[in-house]
């Protein structure tokens, strides 16, 4: 990665979450902008471009819902799997502002796909699984809904309708110019109520206070998400300007993280009994290990 784009990324924002909040509204918000962090995780493998699109869509996805989470260490896992189209698994997860994302396709049936695939030509019959997992508590809990809609990020908009029960706008752009790659994205919800013996505002989608914040946020074009000179306080303020309060709080920046180390390997093939090991060890008593998020090989003494 060149200096010049290094010094780019971080005055326009590149790799960080923004979050907001419209406390009159009782809305809050995530925007965030990827360049270098997201053309790392690709460059990893060769991906045709359709498939890069998606992949990039996902991984914004991802980093949207993850920096929702409050605990430290706590993570999010996107996993879509499904058959009958050019791709069959769809792997992202963040964890402490770190993002990876890996995606296993048909290279013959990809090549077949027209410049904007439906999500049934790209997956075919599948569905989406979002798992927390929750570091101070060690709980983990999952929601699962069918891969359905014109894109991925309808899809998610599923997850939070009928899993989590919250109404949720969210908008994914992508822009591919040769070996650069931007995407951006803009998540807002609804609060809850949370007082007790009153109806819950997240299950009533056509309350005022809703239907407004959901209007201004949709109107965020395309090209605003994905303009390196376009800083995303000012995505914010076009679009909520007439807002009484809009509250801005920077989160972390965003890195690509990738955990394929010897002692995180070491510790998985720990679990496995004597007689697998032996039958993955190579000659010189090492096991090798692909990682697919990095397409590293690590030689794993065992």
């Amino acid at each position: 990665m060149s200096e010049e784009y290094l010094i780019q990324s971080q005055e326009t924002g590149f790799d960080r979450v923004l979050a907001f909040t419209l406390p009159a509204r009782h809305a809050r918000g995530r925007v965030v902008r990827l360049g270098p962090v997201l053309e790392t995780i690709l460059s990893a493998h060769d991906y045709p471009s359709v498939v890069k699109h998606l992949l990039a869509e996902a991984l914004v996805l991802t980093a949207l819902m993850g920096s929702l989470l409050k605990d430290d260490g706590a993570q999010l896992t996107v996993q879509a799997q499904a058959e009958g189209g050019a791709v069959d698994l769809l792997v992202c997860d963040y964890r402490s502002g770190e993002v990876r994302g890996y995606l296993r396709h048909d290279a013959d049936r990809v090549a077949e796909l027209a410049d904007h695939p439906t999500l049934d030509a790209l997956f075919g019959k599948g569905y989406l699984a979002i798992t927390f997992d929750l570091a101070v508590s060690g709980e983990r809990y999952q929601g699962v809904v069918p891969l359905e809609g014109a894109s991925l990020a309808q899809a998610f908009e599923q997850y939070f309708a009928q899993s989590e029960q919250v109404p949720t706008c969210l908008r994914v752009s992508v822009r591919e110019s040769g070996p650069r790659c931007i995407a951006g994205g803009m998540l807002v919800q609804h609060f809850p109520d949370g007082e007790e013996g009153r109806e819950r505002l997240h299950a009533k989608e056509d309350h005022p206070e809703w239907t407004h914040v959901a209007i201004m946020a949709g109107s965020v074009r395309d090209e605003e998400l994905v303009d390196p000179g376009l800083h995303l306080e000012q995505v914010l303020w076009r679009l909520f300007h007439e807002e009484e309060e809009v509250r801005v709080e920077p989160l972390l920046h965003l890195e690509r993280g990738c955990r394929c180390t010897v002692e995180h390997y070491k510790s998985i093939l720990a679990r496995f009994p004597e007689d697998q090991l032996a039958e993955m060890r190579e000659d010189d008593g090492t096991i090798a290990v692909d990682c697919a998020f990095c397409s590293k090989i690590l030689k794993i003494p065992a």
